[in-house]
């Protein structure tokens, strides 16, 4: 913390230092060519001259306000602008031309720090203020009070504070374009962040409720017919069989839609993995080869790395539909060979397909169809294109495509 301080201190210190630095080189250099080039009816500035002292005074007194150009940079900005005056009636010379440099340091420090709208009242304030001085120092230095004299202060008034104002308003242009697409970039990655954690949260929220469907609708069956043993047991033995068979197959069905969602939930359950992108895709694959599916992956790639531009969002849908497309052949044709195919070619989209053969494929089971929903509901999050439907060959295809994010 004590570092962060003194860097701010410095940066306020050097202005003003920069400036007494050129300001007394200016004062030695016109006091040298005074010296070798003396005029007519002017003392040459030295120490010996009340001039010379007065001049070192307003210097200071402009150095010292510069201090403050970053807390109060309008009120700086006038007492560098009347100082010279004061100079300008209190002894004028030739040097007096030195004095500008504060004003120019000043009016460069308020452009940057202040909005051109607040400075909107003290730039021309200024500007007649620095005209107002030069009147005053060339009549007093013996030059007529005529429009050639008034002409030529107003323009180095506006020569004094405009150079340095345009040249201000460039660099606070830039700055604040970097700053503004810097904000830009990182509330997109908040925007980005949100609708990928809104979309994990309804995915959960989807696979909650279908874990209370299948729990409600199983578990109250087998309530139910365990309640009918009890009273059958002694009374119709024959009876009571037939609800144990028929517990038996609700506990069966059950578990089957059960494996079914706790599969998708699997990934989710370890905390330390982030989103998954299309990287994790690979991994899925050898999960599900390893539960016994034949899965075989294939991934075609261009001339630049895989999944560039699909964002986050976009990446998490893909890796969703492939799962589920994967679950719902575990479900419903368990045996079947299934290719999973990524296909980054295109300049536009990444197409996902996932097709399997349906061999031994049995009838559905109950609760068939969820998959096809959450998966039509990804893909209208994104604005991705989904289709699915039997094969020729009597199996099923899942086709998923993507656009790419504009660069």
């Amino acid at each position: 913390m004590k570092r962060d301080t003194q860097r701010l201190t410095l940066a306020e210190v050097a202005p003003a230092l920069v400036f007494a630095g050129l300001a007394c080189v200016g004062l030695l250099l016109l006091q040298a060519v005074q010296a070798a080039e003396p005029v007519a009816g002017e003392v040459p500035l030295s120490p010996a001259v009340v001039g010379w002292w007065v001049l070192i005074a307003v210097i200071v007194v402009q150095a010292a306000a510069l201090l403050w150009a970053k807390q109060a940079p309008r009120l700086v900005l006038v007492i560098v602008s009347i100082a010279p005056l004061v100079l300008a009636v209190t002894a004028p010379a030739s040097t007096f031309s030195v004095t500008a440099l504060g004003i120019i340091f000043a009016v460069f420090l308020a452009v940057m720090r202040e909005p051109l709208r607040r400075l909107s009242a003290v730039i021309p304030i200024t500007i007649v203020l620095v005209a107002l001085s030069q009147v005053v120092n060339d009549v007093r230095a013996g030059a007529p009070f005529d429009v050639s004299t008034v002409a030529m202060a107003v323009v180095q008034g506006l020569v004094v504070v405009g150079g340095p104002l345009v040249i201000a308003l460039f660099f606070a242009a830039r700055r604040d374009a970097r700053v503004s697409r810097g904000n830009e970039m990182l509330a997109l990655k908040r925007e980005r962040d949100a609708l990928v954690q809104a979309a994990v949260s309804r995915e959960r929220m989807a696979m909650s409720r279908e874990l209370h469907d299948i729990a409600a609708h199983h578990m109250s069956g087998i309530a139910l017919l365990s309640s009918a043993i009890y009273r059958q047991v002694d009374t119709d033995p024959e009876a009571a069989k037939t609800s144990a068979q028929q517990v038996r197959a609700q506990s069966t069905m059950a578990l089957d839609d059960l494996r079914r969602v706790i599969g998708l939930l699997r990934e989710d359950a370890d905390s330390s993995r982030t989103v998954e992108t299309l990287a994790s895709v690979r991994e899925l694959i050898e999960l599900r080869e390893n539960s016994g599916l034949p899965v075989e992956y294939e991934v075609l790639t261009g001339e630049w790395s895989l999944g560039t531009g699909i964002g986050p969002l976009a990446q998490l849908v893909v890796y969703r539909t492939i799962q589920e497309a994967l679950a719902n052949v575990v479900a419903h044709a368990p045996g079947a060979h299934c290719v999973v195919q990524v296909d980054d070619r295109a300049l536009d989209v990444l197409i996902v397909q996932i097709v399997d053969d349906g061999s031994r494929a049995p009838d559905p089971g109950p609760g068939g169809g969820f998959g096809l929903v959450g998966m039509r509901e990804r893909a209208d999050l994104i604005g991705a294109e989904l289709d699915y439907g039997p094969t020729d060959a009597g199996g099923w295809r899942v086709r998923l495509t993507v656009k790419r994010e504009a660069a």
